[in-house]
């Protein structure tokens, strides 16, 4: 009796069929030839699971099949001196790696076990590759691929309220929310997401070697400012709807729909003003210098509860 697999009547003539195993077979070979030429593959950081010795393990999946990376070889740096205390560096280090499920890494294997099909890598080999490549490696006018001005696409690891961490080619920076949009950003989860893909203006490049590298960039640059056009559509006691987007030290920082960022230091309305409440607000003075509208909150339109 013919193999049952390869009698199948497909609905295109003589078309081959692709079972789950075959697919599994095709990925194998992939992943073999990647452990034996060292290349580097993406995945998305799943899990993380404790070892019954204590070890911690990160868990990436590369298309269905499950990527083992040791803590260790994530390459979470962190100073360690007196004014940076993080209590037991291990912790630290699982506290971090929490906020980053979900994202995308890049992993070169370490090892193979072809008949249980378990995969062991390092994201620390895959980051140093990455950044010799990137940052010393220089094409034939002697410039690296990335280096200041240059517009480059990072890929979001992790997102605070007023932070986001970004890898830039093996190279992970911090993003305050200044540097994030020209708007006041009261919280940068509502607008970047573990996972997105984003463009970025290099600032800065310290690079002694691979092993120390830190680099400062901003995103909104890239954006574009057109606070000042707006502003000019701004009237001294014009009234406007908008949002808070932040309070500080009894400072309302407001973003007017007409796309200006204003701020407020009085509050006509009974109730308490609250991050997210849509507002009306009143000019009474415009800072061309900061770009700003000062003024008064006049009415709580919205709150938010």
């Amino acid at each position: 009796m013919p193999n049952e697999m390869n009698n199948i009547l497909t609905l295109e003539n003589d078309a081959a069929v692709e079972t789950q195993k075959s697919k599994e077979d095709l990925i194998w070979h992939e992943i073999t030839n990647a452990y034996r030429t060292r290349r580097i593959l993406t995945g998305m950081l799943g899990g993380i699971e404790k070892l019954e010795g204590g070890a911690t393990i990160t868990i990436v999946y590369y298309k269905n099949f499950r990527v083992v990376i040791p803590i260790t070889e994530m390459m979470i740096n962190l100073i360690e001196d007196e004014t940076h205390n993080y209590g037991e560096l291990s912790l630290r280090q699982n506290k971090i790696v929490n906020t980053m499920l979900g994202c995308e890494i890049n992993f070169i294997i370490k090892g193979l076990d072809s008949k249980e099909r378990s995969i062991v890598a390092s994201r620390k080999d895959a980051m140093l590759k990455k950044r010799q490549i990137f940052y010393f490696d220089q094409d034939s006018s002697g410039t690296p691929k990335v280096y200041p001005d240059r517009v480059v696409q990072a890929r979001v690891i992790s997102v605070a309220e007023k932070v986001v961490r970004a890898e830039i080619f093996g190279v992970e920076t911090s993003i305050p929310a200044k540097d994030l949009s020209f708007d006041w950003l009261g919280d940068a989860r509502e607008r970047f997401h573990v996972g997105d893909h984003i463009l970025v203006r290099i600032q800065e490049v310290k690079a002694e070697d691979p092993e120390h590298i830190s680099v400062r960039a901003d995103v909104k640059s890239v954006e574009g400012d057109t606070s000042k056009a707006n502003l000019a559509l701004c009237k001294v006691q014009g009234k406007y709807a908008g949002t808070v987007e932040d309070i500080h030290n009894g400072t309302v920082f407001v973003r007017l729909q007409i796309g200006v960022n204003a701020i407020a230091h009085t509050c006509y309305d009974s109730r308490t003003v609250g991050k997210k409440d849509d507002v009306s607000f009143v000019v009474t003075h415009i800072d061309s210098e900061r770009n700003v509208a000062l003024g008064i909150i006049t009415r709580i339109i919205r709150q938010n509860l």
